[in-house]
């Protein structure tokens, strides 16, 4: 193998904040947005610990085991941590960052196919997030992540300027999936046909076409929002005879397949991992890539599976419960592909393949308990419990944050040219993933038991399992501290890295690292598959 230049590469080709800031190179931009994606997740984080430090004790009329002031700053930093976490860290999280530094370099492209677009995106992200904090030093925002109607049209909190900060943001991700699927068509180099291109480009591809069909739905809805708080025009608020339950149309018509725009990059990380890292061409490559586009289809018409409980019909009831149980098929097609390929592989247990396998545990577990959610009685027993919030983050977080950390690792050295600590990473996964577990799962237990989600208190009974929930989140930020003070180290003091040290099989193993500022020096010609492991 090959070792990483010491000439140019796209980390010193130029110099100076302004360069990077006026970048158009699309690797340098998935590092700002790398930057600007763990900063946000520091924060949602931090709010996570306290949510959980203040349901660590039942309340007394003593103040005994209060960590927040009262039950209105409570609400506030729940909202703030469910908005952060959705709308700026888990959406742009694998797109923006290893989508935009890998998907070019996989399928040997010099350049996304409109840079000056791609740094627009990561503005307008910025830009939505200053928005979205400058809420904190005026009067805040406690609706919720949801921002349901009527009550977010009447309350006194900062709506309309958080509304548009998403609103803004959303514009970030439709900019980025029309540059990733123009690119996909047009830049492929020679001999990259659409079934050579790695499985997950495939999933970027499958994932962009919901940034752009779903996403403005989104905007069109909280620009009505904004425009009802401030003109009083009469959508959503039944005293100015508009429909609440249309906002749930509407916001959720986006919003589930936004669950997709998160996990699909996610599973397109898995699929890369678990070849890598098993030495086994993926089984079933065909039946996986178009398993990523039935997932992105399937997910416009299942919106109705959050509104079982908001007075539709019985009929309407049934065929959302239907559709939402089809999602198990293609995602099942996945999960006994991953399987397959594993079958009598050649497994190296690093970090990176630790966090794939945590992946398939966890998602595992979210996606059976998303299909009995499926079912309209369970659904109703279960509605607006902890049950849910167990569920949404063994998806959203077991699933998109394992493969967001076993991804990382995996590309760590060809994005900065340097290794890392492998013993000081699986000590990450470690924390992380026993720390998931000891939060989450008892939630299920809690909400099988009837604990409401969004209280600020709850009765004595549920003590004991949320008391073992916030040691688990202690756990999870351990966890994280170790990745990144194993990332910085890495960076700052690891090893000169070869250019393809895990043995992979796709393009951008077959540059220096880091990469130069063009990708490559030849443009490279594809004559086979992309995992052909012999």
């Amino acid at each position: 193998m090959g070792h990483a230049s010491s000439g140019k590469n796209y980390l010193n080709e130029h110099s100076g904040l302004w360069s990077w800031l006026t970048t158009l190179d699309h690797k340098r931009i998935g590092i700002m947005y790398f930057v600007t994606v763990m900063f946000f997740f520091l924060v949602g984080g931090i709010m996570a610990l306290l949510l959980r430090a203040e349901l660590f004790a039942v309340n007394t009329t003593a103040n005994v085991g209060q960590v927040l002031a009262n039950g209105d700053v409570y609400n506030q930093v729940l909202t703030y941590h469910g908005a952060i976490m959705v709308f700026m860290v888990i959406v742009p999280g694998i797109p923006a960052i290893l989508g935009n530094f890998f998907l070019p370099l996989q399928i040997g492209a010099k350049d996304v196919a409109f840079p000056r677009l791609n740094l627009a995106s990561w503005y307008c992200l910025m830009a939505g997030a200053i928005l979205a904090f400058a809420t904190f030093f005026t009067s805040k925002i406690d609706t919720g992540w949801t921002f349901y109607t009527p009550y977010s049209i009447r309350t006194g909190s900062s709506v309309v300027m958080m509304v548009v900060a998403v609103f803004i943001m959303g514009m970030s991700s439709i900019l980025t999936g029309l540059n990733f699927i123009v690119t996909v068509h047009k830049l492929r180099c020679p001999g990259m046909s659409m079934y050579r291109i790695p499985l997950f480009v495939w999933a970027l591809y499958s994932t962009a076409i919901i940034q752009v069909l779903a996403t403005p739905i989104l905007a069109i809805t909280l620009l009505l929002l904004a425009m009802e708080r401030v003109f009083g025009i009469g959508i959503f608020d039944p005293k100015l005879g508009g429909d609440p339950v249309l906002f749930q149309h509407f916001f959720w018509f986006y919003s589930h397949p936004a669950v997709y725009i998160m996990i699909l990059p996610a599973m397109g990380v898995i699929s890369e991992l678990l070849t890598t890292y098993s030495k086994k061409t993926i089984f079933g490559y065909t039946a996986i890539a178009y398993s990523s586009l039935g997932i992105a289809a399937v997910s416009f018409f299942v919106w109705g599976h959050h509104m079982f409980v908001s007075g539709q019909s019985e009929v309407a009831g049934i065929l959302f419960s239907f559709i939402t149980m089809l999602v198990g098929v293609p995602t099942a097609i996945k999960m006994f592909n991953w399987l397959a390929t594993l079958y009598k592989g050649s497994i190296e247990f690093t970090a990176p393949m630790l966090y794939a396998l945590g992946f398939l545990f966890l998602f595992a577990i979210g996606g059976v308990t998303g299909i009995m959610l499926a079912v309209v009685p369970v659904d109703v027993h279960f509605h607006d419990t902890y049950f849910v919030v167990a569920h949404f983050h063994y998806v959203m977080v077991g699933g998109t944050l394992m493969a967001i950390m076993g991804g990382f690792y995996h590309w760590f050295p060809k994005m900065f040219g340097k290794m890392y600590n492998q013993t000081s990473a699986i000590w990450s996964w470690v924390f992380i993933f026993i720390g998931f577990n000891v939060t989450f799962f008892p939630q299920f237990i809690l909400g099988a038991k009837g604990m409401p989600r969004r209280y600020f208190n709850y009765v004595v009974e549920f003590e004991q399992l949320n008391r073992i929930s916030t040691v688990g989140s202690w756990l999870i930020a351990i966890g994280f501290i170790i990745a990144l003070i194993t990332m910085v180290r890495g960076v700052l003091s690891g090893a000169q890295a070869p250019m393809n040290p895990w043995g992979s099989k796709t393009l951008e193993w077959t540059t220096s690292s880091p990469p130069p500022h063009d990708n490559f020096i030849h443009e490279p010609v594809v004559t086979a598959g992309p995992y052909e492991y012999k």
